[in-house]
């Protein structure tokens, strides 16, 4: 694989193994500029060869000139420097006779007679491992429809592309492959008694709202929050059992919802205790987690088996990243 770093707007051009031009960067337009430079090392072909294309290319006027091509002044250079568009890339990669030039239009060729044939083209990579079995569940979802209605296969696959991370996920929940995720690895200290005090908060604000009773958050006689934190926060050797602030986090809302720790309004203190935690760890991926999500993901583990505690911790990693 040949690949190509263009400083001057972070952009890595690269053909990959498939023979398709593939691009890599971390800006928002329609197209990207690079050098004769980087179309040399991109086909593996001398600059004499790329320079002959790009001037025939705008002579033949298969390529516009004035809209493809702007100076830049760049760094170390004292003489502006001429860039070139996606078109004109793509234009070379068909005049050039360089072995990678040869594998471009294998690829380019391929997905234009799927394009012809099939109405659209799809990045397998952004599916994801499944996109085999996502192209058979829209064919066996058009046979079970009514002969008046058609899908629209490009409605359809810009779904499935749009929420691929969400397929995988599901498909790894189902086969409980779901690893435990996270970053967050600062520091943090967290006490029963803290915690304890914030729920209390929690409970004088519902009281007064009356939506809880004194039973509400009225701590077991067996000193349970001592124990859950005593589980969040364990440590062996110097060393955390759960490593990150997303797995510590995921702990607390499992051990809380499942443990029972009060007679009453164990969900609630829970989710309350979760979030509460998200804010004082810092977690970036706390922007993930709604109010909707948050009711879904309690419930959830009321109701899962103990026996899928690994899972469920996972899976509100997953939803943190």
């Amino acid at each position: 694989m040949k690949n190509k770093t263009n400083k001057r707007d972070k952009v890595i051009i690269y053909q990959a193994k498939n023979g398709s031009i593939e691009l890599k960067d971390d800006f928002k337009h329609e197209t990207i500029w690079v050098s004769q430079a980087d179309m040399v090392d991109l086909f593996g072909v001398h600059q004499s060869v790329v320079s002959r294309h790009v001037g025939n290319i705008f002579k033949d006027k298969e390529v516009d000139q004035k809209s493809n091509m702007q100076k830049m002044h760049i760094a170390n250079s004292d003489k502006p420097v001429s860039l070139y568009s996606l078109d004109v890339i793509l234009s070379v990669g068909y005049r050039t006779n360089s072995r990678v030039a040869i594998e471009f239009r294998k690829w380019a060729t391929k997905v234009l007679k799927q394009h012809l044939t099939q109405g659209y083209t799809i990045n397998k990579k952004q599916v994801g491992k499944n996109y085999d079995a996502f192209m058979k569940a829209v064919e066996d979802i058009q046979v079970l429809l009514p002969e008046h209605i058609t899908l629209d296969p490009k409605a359809v696959l810009d779904l499935i592309k749009e929420f691929a991370v969400t397929w995988v996920s599901l498909d790894a929940y189902d086969k409980e492959s779901l690893k435990v995720i996270g970053k967050t690895k600062k520091s943090i200290k967290l006490t029963s008694d803290e915690l304890t005090r914030t729920i209390f908060s929690l409970k004088k604000e519902l009281i007064k709202k009356k939506e809880a009773t004194d039973l509400f958050a009225q701590e077991r006689s067996d000193g349970s929050i001592e124990g859950i934190i005593g589980n969040v926060m364990q440590s062996f050797g110097g060393k955390s059992l759960y490593k990150t602030s997303e797995e510590k986090a995921a702990n607390l809302l499992y051990f809380m919802v499942k443990d029972h720790p009060f007679v009453d309004g164990n969900k609630r203190s829970g989710a309350f205790a979760f979030v509460w935690f998200l804010r004082k760890a810092k977690i970036k991926g706390a922007r993930n987690i709604n109010p909707a999500t948050l009711t879904a993901l309690t419930l959830l583990i009321a109701q899962s088996d103990p026996r899928k505690k690994n899972l469920m911790t996972a899976l509100i990693t997953q939803l943190l990243k």
